[in-house]
């Protein structure tokens, strides 16, 4: 089967930028991650990683292009294929490429066809937009949280007799 995916570029501008690719079932995640290098025109020297995504793009597991932790127990793209992540249960992906740069792709599988005989897979489909010289800029904000007070613990700090901490200390 052919797993057609849209890989959109996840900027702050009013112009959607996004490539429309084909890709085979059973290849990897470093294939995956070789075409949508190619489509947006990067030289893919950079270290990438794909994390396993829900329906609020909400990022979860890492699957990386290389092994950079002491562990055994990172998943690496070439050992990834696509259908052990990707099916119509488990539709999306976030992708980040170049981590000084933080490029961030959404990535959904759109279809499911079988293979067109004479075609060559991976396929660059549909292209729209233009990439920018430079990534767009990420904004990390922390989720507001109105319940929290910091100072709001229950103790009051005039009182030093009984603020234990010979109880409490580390």
């Amino acid at each position: 089967m052919i797993y057609r995916f849209r890989v959109i570029l996840d900027n702050d501008t009013d112009e959607d930028i996004f490539r429309d690719l084909e890709i085979r079932e059973t290849d990897t995640l470093e294939d995956l991650h070789n075409i949508i290098t190619q489509s947006f025109g990067f030289d893919g020297t950079e270290m990438a990683s794909f994390y396993i995504s829900n329906d609020h793009w909400e990022q979860g597991e890492e699957i990386s292009l290389f092994d950079l932790s002491d562990e055994d127990s990172t998943r690496l793209m070439n050992e990834t294929s696509l259908d052990s992540v990707v099916h119509e249960a488990q539709t999306k992906l976030i992708y980040v490429y170049d981590f000084f740069c933080m490029w961030t792709f959404f990535v959904e599988l759109a279809e499911i066809v079988e293979e067109t005989e004479g075609h060559d897979y991976p396929n660059l489909m549909f292209v729209k937009g233009q990439v920018p010289d430079t990534a767009p800029q990420k904004l990390f904000e922390a989720d507001e949280d109105d319940d929290f007070d910091e100072f709001e613990d229950g103790l009051d700090i005039d009182d030093y007799d009984n603020l234990d901490f010979e109880e409490n200390w580390n």
